[in-house]
């Protein structure tokens, strides 16, 4: 990772270094993992430090990451719009996390855009949407949650973590690297770690919290998925998987089951590019993995009005999942030549 630019380390500090500061800190809407883990985690730190601090989330996120500190003092816009509004207009400071565009903010966005106070960006996707007082980006990080880690470690406040925060944090990092499966050719991310697991953090509770806390309904969608909803185009190194509404209804489909599912069809020989598609009301949302060279943010933001990092991206449809199928099969043959040369 390239070293912080001090002087909006010091721009940070000095926001966050006022007293009687009433902070907010946002994660992007649909929260995965590394957004919870650092929100929970960024809170618990700047409480310890002595500010008031409010973590407000568009809407809710999956059952397994209840478990983090903090959890049950998170205010949800989808259950408490009044409430979550009320919170903006008192606050003095809003931290955002873990998204590079304010179309993240979904149903909060015009909020968000008109907010009227200092306003900070932590992230490490790429190209960053130029809203931000002060943007601390670093795209080149395996993960928000370490991003955070290495902002705090700057600013000196490092000395507010406890094992609460590292835990949070750590979760971010495991989740957002798949177990440190990708994202983590920095050695730099181990050092991270190596560095939370001082502060007496369990991460075999914490991998079994999110990896081993499914529901048996979960276990049959992918199961289903695998033998039905799934199609190898290996002349294009290629898979797609899909799960319709149809599909999600039969087996009781809760918001999270689908975590993951997009990294299996890489695990076949001589697939190096994954699809799912995730049919919704009003439309189709994408998720999209590669191993190697192959561009998957170029991909989405080039066909599916999405972007994220090279080996995992985003994106969303506003067509029926038929039609956007049809629309991904006629486009291997337009990226063949990338596809192929991938390794």
């Amino acid at each position: 990772m390239k070293e912080l630019d001090i002087e909006i380390i010091k721009s940070f500090r000095a926001l966050i270094s006022k007293p009687n500061q009433k902070v907010l800190i946002l994660p992007h809407v649909n929260p995965d993992g590394d957004a919870v883990g650092s929100a929970l985690g960024l809170a618990r730190v700047l409480q310890n430090s002595g500010l008031l601090v409010e973590v407000i989330s568009v809407n809710d996120y999956p059952e397994y990451y209840y478990w983090m500190s903090g959890h049950d003092q998170v205010t949800f816009y989808s259950k408490k719009p009044k409430r979550v509004r009320q919170l903006f207009q008192e606050s003095d400071l809003l931290i955002c996390l873990d998204f590079n565009n304010l179309s993240r903010t979904g149903d909060l966005k015009s909020v968000v855009e008109n907010y009227d106070k200092p306003t900070v960006l932590i992230d490490h996707h790429p190209y960053p949407q130029d809203f931000p007082d002060v943007l601390i980006s670093h795209p080149e990080c395996s993960s928000t949650a370490e991003l955070v880690y290495h902002v705090l470690k700057a600013m000196d406040y490092d000395k507010y973590v406890d094992r609460e925060a590292a835990e949070a944090l750590f979760c971010g990092i495991m989740t957002d690297t798949g177990s440190f499966d990708y994202s983590v050719s920095d050695p730099q991310t181990f050092q991270t770690v190596s560095e939370l697991l001082k502060f007496g953090i369990d991460q075999d509770y914490i991998h079994a919290q999110v990896f081993d806390n499914y529901s048996a309904d979960r276990m049959r969608l992918l199961g289903y998925c695998l033998n039905e909803c799934m199609e190898v185009f290996p002349e294009y190194h290629a898979a797609v998987m899909y799960l319709s509404k149809e599909t999600q209804k039969k087996f009781n489909f809760v918001p999270g089951d689908s975590e993951g599912f997009v990294n299996y069809p890489l695990s076949i020989k001589g697939i190096h590019f994954s699809t799912l598609f995730t049919e919704r009301d009003d439309m189709v949302k994408a998720s999209f993995r590669s191993k190697g060279e192959f561009p998957a943010n170029m991909f989405a933001s080039e066909n599916f009005n999405g972007g994220g990092h090279c080996n995992a991206a985003g994106g969303e449809v506003y067509a029926s999942l038929t039609e956007t199928l049809d629309k991904y099969r006629k486009l291997l043959p337009v990226y063949q030549e990338l596809l192929i040369k991938t390794k």
